[in-house]
């Protein structure tokens, strides 16, 4: 019995091994699991469902094989792919479930989320996600041709690289009373994020008790995931 978590695969076409290597998890790792949980940044960006390249159909028919196989699978919306929608969503066999999900596994509630709210310090980057969060300028956005959308994600996309390359790792971190304040509010113990890209199971104190945030790592070069069984709670990382 195990159920599993990845975060950050930022797939496209750009890194073929990111993809060979998630194809290789979903045929070998992930298809023993009670279920898989995708929490954000599948992709390194989703300009609409209707974007349907052969990567994004290759990925929905790998996906979609896992479901069928017996396996489900969730997804949490990450910062690079919020307007992932349910078209895509059919395709995959992919539950889509909200920003902040609580799942009992095992005897065990786990918070679970992409991440990137957490970082609180990072004022500019919550200001700009409010933003490009909102209905109307998405519905806006969805409703342009196709080119002219990937202009501006690859605009984005530069902007956002040469605004972090200014930024201290601290500030791109999580904020840690942000961290406890969110295990207060949710009554939890567990915490499983990624976005951060940084690898570790993070011993705290939140509701007076010990508690745990396990940070997912990137798909860079190597694979990452956690590891949920009724014994434990394991990071474990994979070559591709």
């Amino acid at each position: 019995m195990s159920t599993l978590f990845i975060a950050d695969l930022h797939l496209c076409d750009e890194e073929p091994a990111q993809t060979a290597g998630f194809l290789r998890f979903l045929t070998h790792q992930a298809s023993s699991a009670d279920a898989l949980y995708i929490l954000g940044d599948l992709f390194e960006s989703w300009i609409g469902d209707d974007d349907s390249t052969p990567l994004h159909r290759q990925i929905a028919a790998a996906i979609k094989n896992l479901v069928d196989s017996g396996v489900p699978c969730y997804f949490i919306h990450g910062n690079r792919d919020f307007l992932l929608g349910k078209r895509f969503a059919r395709m995959s066999g992919m539950i889509l479930l909200p920003e902040l999900q609580v799942v009992n596994l095992y005897g065990r509630n786990m918070l679970i989320m992409h991440g990137d709210t957490l970082c609180t310090d990072d004022t500019d980057y919550l200001a700009f996600r409010e933003k490009v969060h909102k209905p109307w300028l998405q519905t806006l956005f969805l409703a342009l041709p196709l080119f002219f959308r990937r202009r501006i994600a690859a605009k984005m996309r530069a902007g956002s690289k040469a605004a972090n390359s200014s930024k201290s790792l601290t500030i791109m971190d999580v904020n840690p009373q942000t961290v406890v304040d969110t295990l207060t509010q949710y009554q939890v113990q567990w915490l499983i994020h990624g976005h951060t890209h940084r690898p570790e199971i993070h011993e705290l104190v939140a509701n007076q008790q010990p508690a745990f945030r396990c940070v997912l790592g990137a798909w860079h070069h190597e694979g990452s995931m956690i590891k949920v069984t009724p014994e434990d709670v394991e990071l474990i990382s994979f070559p591709f």
